[in-house]
C-alpha cells in the first residue's frame, strides 16, 4: 500500500471550543474541552472521545475485512469502549481503552473462531499499533 494523507481543519470559535472539518467529508464536528478540565463543556466531543472513537473505529473496520477475509459470517456486531484518562508521572495520558463488542452468531460452536478473529482484529488495528495505550478487548456473544 502506498502512503496515504487525511486532512483535518481546526477552526477555534471561542472559549475552549473549536470545530473540525476535513474537505474530503461532509460533516463538520464541534470539538471542546472536556467539563473534566478547567472551563470545560459539557454536551461537546473531546479530544479524548475522538482518540477513543478513532480507536473503536479502526477495530470495527479491522473486524469486518478480517471477517469477510475469514469467511466468518455473524448476525449483528455491536461494540462500546471505555477511554481510561489518568495522570502518570505528572502527565495526563490514556492509558487504556476497553473495547467491548457484543457479536451475535448463529452457531455457539463458532465463539472459539469468533474470539480469534476479534483478537486478531485488535493486534492488527493500524490505530491501535500506532499508539502508546493499552487495548483491550472484552467480549460478548449472543446466540440467534
Amino acid at each position: 500500500m502506498e502512503k496515504h494523507s487525511y486532512n483535518v481543519n481546526l477552526k477555534w470559535n471561542s472559549d475552549r471550543k473549536g470545530t473540525l472539518s476535513s474537505n474530503e467529508l461532509p460533516t463538520i464536528i464541534e470539538v471542546a474541552t472536556p467539563p473534566e478540565f478547567d472551563k470545560g463543556i459539557p454536551n461537546i466531543w473531546s479530544p479524548e472521545h475522538l482518540y477513543t472513537a478513532s480507536i473503536l473505529s479502526c477495530f470495527m473496520t479491522t473486524f469486518l475485512a478480517i471477517a469477510e477475509f475469514s469467511k466468518f459470517d455473524f448476525i449483528d456486531f455491536e461494540c462500546s469502549s471505555d477511554g481510561i484518562l489518568e495522570k502518570v508521572e505528572g502527565k495526563y495520558l490514556m492509558t487504556q481503552v476497553i473495547i467491548k463488542p457484543v457479536l451475535t452468531i448463529s452457531d455457539p460452536n463458532d465463539t472459539e473462531k469468533a474470539e480469534r478473529i476479534l483478537q486478531k482484529s485488535e493486534k492488527a488495528c493500524l490505530i491501535s499499533n500506532s499508539i502508546k495505550t493499552d487495548v483491550l478487548v472484552h467480549p460478548t456473544f449472543k446466540f440467534e
